[in-house]
C-alpha cells in the first residue's frame, strides 16, 4: 500500500469550524423581525426626498442580506454522520458534532456517513492454491475513518470499497486450497475458516487504508467448487469418507479381537495354538468389519482333518 501512495498527496482528517445553528436561527429571526419593522414604519411618505428613499432602500438591505447569509448556512448534522467542508476547492475541515450547524453559505458541505456498511459480495470464480477452480462470496463491514480520505483520496469511495473487496478475496482465495486432499496439517479455505477470515480482514485494511476506510468484520459466506469440477470432488471426498471410516472399523475391530484373545486365554476357557489363533482371528476380523452379516458354519471335525 506505501507503494500505492507514493506520488498522491494523502489527505489528512480535520476538526471545521462552525457555528452553533440555533444562535444563528436567534439572529435569522431577528432580521426578519428587523425587516418587518422597517417596511411597517419607516416607509417614505409620497412626495419625500431621494434622500429618504435610499435611506430606506438601505435599511432593507440591511435586513435581507444579513436573513440571506444566514438561511444559507444552515445543516443538520445525524448521530454517526459527519459533514466535509471546502472553501472554494480547499478543504476546511469536517464537521462531526450533531445537531443544527452552521457556516458561511459559500462554503459547501458534502455528507458523510460514519456508519458501520455491510456489503455481500457476489460469487466470484477463482483458482485455489491446487489450480482448482472454485467459487467464493464473502460478507464485510466497514466504516469510514478519515474522512478527508474518502472524500478526496479516491474518486468514489463505495465503488472503491466494492471492487477492493473482490480483489482482496481473489487475493486470499488463491493462497489456499479448498480442502486437505493430503491429509497434511495445513491451512485450508474450508477447514480454516478463522485464519482465512483473519486474512481476509487484513488485507482489505491494507487496501482500504488509501480511502480512510476501516473493515471491522469480513469472513467467507459461500464456498464451493465450481460446477465443471464438483462432480468429481464430490465423489473423491465420498471415497475419503468410506476410507476414513473403514479405517477406523478396522482399528476397532483389531482391538476387540486383542481384547478376546487375552480374555479366553486370562480365564483358561481354550488352549489355542497358532493355527488355531490365526483361524479365530481371521474369523472375528469377517464377522467385525464385514458390510453384510455373518452366517456362521457348524464346524463338526477339527481344523486338522
Amino acid at each position: 500500500m506505501v507503494n500505492q501512495l507514493q506520488g498522491m498527496n494523502v489527505s489528512q482528517e480535520r476538526a471545521a469550524k462552525s457555528y452553533n445553528g440555533y444562535v444563528m436561527l436567534l439572529a435569522m429571526l431577528a432580521a426578519i423581525v428587523f425587516f418587518i419593522w422597517t417596511v411597517a414604519n419607516g416607509a417614505p411618505p409620497d412626495g419625500a426626498s431621494k434622500a429618504a428613499k435610499l435611506m430606506f432602500v438601505g435599511s432593507l438591505l440591511v435586513g435581507i442580506i444579513p436573513f440571506l447569509l444566514i438561511v444559507g448556512g444552515f445543516f443538520m448534522i445525524q448521530p454517526n454522520q459527519t459533514a466535509v467542508i471546502t472553501l472554494f476547492g480547499a478543504y476546511s475541515g469536517t464537521e462531526r458534532t450533531e445537531g443544527l450547524r452552521w457556516v458561511w453559505p459559500w462554503m459547501m458541505r458534502k455528507k458523510i456517513s460514519a456508519r458501520a456498511h455491510n456489503v455481500h459480495s457476489e460469487k466470484v470464480k477463482i483458482n485455489d492454491l491446487r489450480g482448482n477452480p472454485i467459487e467464493v462470496a464473502c460478507n464485510v463491514v466497514w466504516r469510514v475513518r478519515d474522512t478527508a480520505q474518502a472524500a478526496f483520496d479516491v474518486d468514489d469511495y463505495k465503488e472503491f470499497v466494492e471492487i477492493q473487496i473482490e480483489a482482496g478475496l481473489r487475493t486470499v482465495g488463491a493462497r489456499h486450497p479448498y480442502d486437505d486432499m493430503n491429509e497434511e496439517d495445513e491451512t485450508t479455505l474450508r477447514g480454516s475458516a478463522d485464519v482465512v477470515n483473519r486474512e481476509l480482514c487484513e488485507e482489505l485494511n491494507e487496501r482500504l487504508q488509501v480511502a480512510g476506510i476501516v473493515v471491522d468484520e469480513a469472513g467467507l459466506t459461500h464456498l464451493a467448487y465450481a460446477p465443471e469440477i464438483a462432480g468429481a470432488m464430490l465423489r473423491r471426498q465420498q471415497a475419503d469418507a468410506v476410507i476414513a471410516a473403514r479405517k477406523k472399523v478396522v482399528i476397532g475391530a483389531v482391538g476387540m479381537v486383542e481384547d478376546a484373545l487375552q480374555k479366553l486365554s486370562a480365564d483358561g476357557v481354550i488352549e489355542l495354538d497358532d493355527e488355531r489363533r490365526a483361524a479365530m482371528v481371521s474369523n472375528l476380523m469377517v464377522v467385525l468389519c464385514g458390510d453384510r452379516e455373518a452366517h456362521p458354519v457348524v464346524n463338526a471335525g477339527t481344523l486338522y482333518q
